[in-house]
């Protein structure tokens, strides 16, 4: 059994895409809807940056998204591989959950990117700039991390963001917060806290205004029937009805993203396989969760062939 995964923030790199676009009328067709969806050249900034233009996050998010897509689109079009035939579930870290749905028909692509200019924009407008913070927490476990935070929270925000996988767990909150935790991390048994280049404190409480833009969006652009079940960032349980999954991504805005817990869950469901679409992000921490897990990253044209020949 074969799950699809998707990457998240941080996944991004100018020249992203480029290779696919050059090769595949397949993936330059979603390029091309994308930026006509958001009525701006997003893959002239994939392509070519500037890089501080791609990494503002209302950019950052819909750019994976449809890199993503495009690997997939060039894997379905090219090799003849089907998702709903060869996976028998996705799932997405942060914005890639929305990856995931529009991969699985939840959402078309043109709706999928407005949501994460969308997510982007109110995500960075939650809290002024300079007021939050995030920090990776190297060498923790949640056990240890949730110590830490209440510990440095001192009547302020402090809270996990990110369980990624049991060597790294990401906090966010206030500034003062979490530059307090990410200076008391020894006392508390973890190797280092290093302070994330983010532009705003995400997956903690600070982003409720951020949540309530969201359920507006989601109200109007309701989740369609998907193809294959996904696992939810905020529970770690597979989902299959669209609006039990509308509900849980508001609540992926301010909650926590399961992704050590969710990876365990698809493993205990039968899965063997973990194929990364558009990114080398995911399959090393899968591997970390679970040394028996097979894990493949396709971002080339190379790696999609060799990936279509082994599974036929």
């Amino acid at each position: 059994m074969r799950a699809f995964v998707f990457p998240g923030q941080g996944s991004q790199k100018v020249g992203m895409g480029s290779e696919l676009s050059e090769a595949s009328p397949a993936a330059r067709a979603v390029f091309e809807e994308v930026d006509e969806a958001l009525s701006q050249k997003l893959s002239a900034i994939m392509r070519g940056g500037p890089e501080d233009q791609l990494t503002l996050t209302e950019n950052a998010q819909p750019a994976i998204m449809a890199n993503a897509i495009a690997t997939l689109r060039v894997l379905e079009t090219e090799f003849g591989v089907s998702l709903a035939d060869k996976g028998s579930c996705v799932a997405g870290h942060s914005l890639g959950e929305y990856t995931a749905l529009c991969a699985v028909g939840a959402f078309g692509l043109s709706d999928t990117a407005k949501l994460l200019k969308l997510r982007g924009q109110a995500m960075q407008a939650a809290v002024p700039v300079g007021e939050g913070a995030m920090a990776a927490l190297l060498g923790a476990d949640v056990e240890k991390a949730s110590a830490l935070a209440a510990a440095a929270a001192d009547g302020e925000v402090c809270e996990i963001a990110n369980d990624n996988d049991p060597t790294q767990v990401v906090i966010s909150g206030h500034k003062g917060a979490v530059e307090r935790a990410a200076a008391m991390v020894k006392d508390h048994g973890i190797k280092r806290g290093i302070l994330l280049p983010v532009s705003a404190p995400f997956h903690c409480s600070l982003m409720q205004p951020a949540a309530d833009r969201m359920a507006e969006a989601l109200a109007a652009t309701p989740p369609g029937t998907m193809s294959l079940p996904l696992f939810a960032n905020v529970t770690a349980a597979k989902v299959s009805d669209p609006d039990e999954e509308r509900a849980l991504l508001v609540e992926q805005v301010t909650g926590r993203v399961r992704w050590r817990e969710s990876v365990l869950a698809m493993r205990a469901d039968g899965i063997e396989q973990f194929v990364e679409l558009g990114g080398k992000v995911l399959a090393p921490m899968i591997g970390r969760i679970d040394k028996g897990a097979q894990t493949a990253s396709l971002i080339t044209m190379e790696d999609l062939e060799t990936f279509a020949k082994e599974i036929g």
